[in-house]
């Protein structure tokens, strides 16, 4: 409801954006985008990749200024264009953001981050004063209670960066509470947390709700969507192309709105045509990460290895892509025993991995499509003088960006300017280029929206389906099921369960990640 539809006595909306524009150079990010955030409520900003959402919500921070426009708090102009209102001028309005990076200053303790915008506020405006860590301690108090975490000084106390993911994303939403936020913004909050930390989370959430904060959640997955309730708007090209009841509407008429096409909600996995056995794995050791794991994967098949963040299975997949060297056992690869004791040994062997972490462990952000392509085979690019011939470069990455589909104008823009489907996918055809026998993908898609995952999806199944062997890695249970031949579970450092996956059920898995004894099933 906007203001204008609003009853007459009734007060105004606690923001309104009208017709928000923003341009980068010739690319129009943002265009008229108009919406009404009421106290009290939940939203989720909705979109793919690329379709507008990270700037909008970098204007209703103040970190970024629009070019056309107003914002309006309680009512009123926050400024003549919606530019105006600036990082501290958000802040004063009540308005937090807790961006995917946290924004937390890990060498500093849990009560100085979390009381820190609380002390910035009240400090702009007149001279700093000496800290009062009374107060500041008092403030935190108040605000990690509210989210269920310790108030004791040994916590309050401790450096952010030595605690755990879940927390330290805790944390950054006590610091909202501590600032007394009426309108918290969550960009991708869930990205790397477990079920039970994401539930967690939502119920903080809820208890935000409760005490009539207004959240803008920002998020790829419907699941977290229908839990929370709420309105959505949903985004594309830049445009606000509707608003409405998350719970009023399935799974795949919110796909239909994001990309403007059908999205498939079933099983892309079907018929496949497996092989013989290309990948032997025999009580492999890796110390206190992992103990005895015994697997095999066939040519042509996809394997999916899931579990809770300490089950072992991440320390596993960089122990066969050659990252973090099993201590003890057995690798075969086509029959042939390989012990690959880093990345490029395991390159060699026919090994290509992509790791979870695409922005700090995969691409090189500054540099162009074309060099992060052809980073693994640049020996034989090389003309009949040694240097790297650039057409030869420039020919493979076009290839790539053909067959994997990446929307970019050119392959020497830098990678940093793609969206995060598209970066997934140039991450992707990097280890394409080697023509790898195995392929190893840690979280395939996270953060990527349900666009890019149909893309990405389409893709695995076409490499399996052309012999390649394939293992995922991954904590996205609806992913796993609908790509893979059989998932494994691990627990403490073990395989707990193995299962078929054609007809396998969220709830198994669950239940399997919290048995104790092992349930082989074949």
């Amino acid at each position: 409801m906007s203001t204008t539809d609003a009853l007459p006595n009734a007060p105004p909306p606690f923001l309104e954006v009208r017709n928000v524009k923003k341009s980068f150079g010739g690319v129009k990010a943002l265009k008229e985008v108009s919406l009404v955030i009421e106290a009290g409520q939940i939203y989720h900003l909705m979109g793919e990749n690329g379709c507008g959402k990270s700037t909008l919500i970098k204007i209703l921070s103040g970190a970024q200024l629009a070019d056309e426009g107003q914002i309006l708090i309680d009512g009123k102009p926050a400024g003549e264009r919606a530019g105006d209102l600036g990082a501290i001028g958000a802040l004063r309005a009540g308005i937090e953001t807790v961006y995917q990076d946290l924004s937390l200053l890990p060498n500093l303790s849990v009560a100085e981050n979390v009381a820190f915008t609380e002390q910035l506020v009240e400090a702009s405006g007149r001279l700093a004063r000496r800290l009062d860590v009374a107060a500041l301690h008092a403030t935190a108090r108040r605000a990690l209670a509210e989210v269920h975490l310790p108030t004791d000084r040994a916590f309050l106390t401790r450096r952010t960066d030595t605690l755990p993911l879940a927390t330290r994303q805790l944390i950054a939403i006590a610091r909202t509470v501590a600032s007394e936020a009426r309108l918290v913004i969550m960009d991708e909050p869930t990205t790397s947390l477990t079920r039970q930390e994401v539930e967690n989370l939502l119920a903080v959430v809820a208890r935000l709700r409760s005490k009539g904060v207004a959240v803008l959640f920002v998020t790829h997955k419907l699941d977290e969507c229908k839990s929370l309730g709420g309105r959505a708007i949903i985004m594309r090209d830049g445009l606000k192309v509707t608003e409405l009841d998350v719970a009023n509407h399935s799974k795949a008429e919110f796909s239909r709105w994001m990309t403007g096409r059908e999205i498939s909600e079933t099983r892309y996995r079907t018929d496949p045509k497996l092989g013989e056995v290309m990948l032997e794995v025999e009580k492999l050791d890796g110390g206190h990460a992992f103990h005895d794991i015994s697997l095999s994967l066939r040519k042509g098949e996809i394997l999916g290895i899931t579990g809770l963040l300490d089950s072992g299975r991440n320390e596993l997949a960089l122990a066969l892509a050659g990252v973090r060297p099993a201590m003890s056992g057995v690798i075969r690869l086509n029959g042939e025993e390989i012990s690959p004791r880093s990345a490029a040994e395991a390159i060699q062997h026919g090994i290509g991995y992509v790791p979870e972490d695409r922005l700090t462990e995969g691409l090189f952000l500054e540099k162009p499509i074309q060099d992060n392509i052809t980073l693994p085979i640049l020996g034989r690019l090389r003309n009949a003088f040694g240097m790297i011939s650039s057409r030869k470069a420039r020919q493979r990455a076009e290839k790539s960006v053909a067959d994997l589909q990446i929307v970019a104008p050119d392959v020497t823009i830098p990678v940093q300017s793609l969206s995060g489907g598209n970066q997934q996918r140039v991450l992707i055809g990097r280890w394409l280029t080697i023509n790898p026998k195995l392929l190893i993908l840690h979280g395939p898609t996270v953060g990527v929206d349900v666009g890019s995952k149909d893309t990405i999806f389409r893709i695995i199944q076409r490499l399996a389906d052309d012999g390649m062997g394939v293992v995922i890695i991954s904590d996205d249970l609806p992913e796993l099921l609908q790509n893979c031949d059989r998932v494994l579970v691990m627990r403490q450092g073990r395989i707990v369960a193995a299962h078929k996956a054609d007809g396998l059920t969220e709830d198994a898995i669950y239940q399997s990640m919290a048995s104790t004894s092992k349930e082989i099933a074949q």
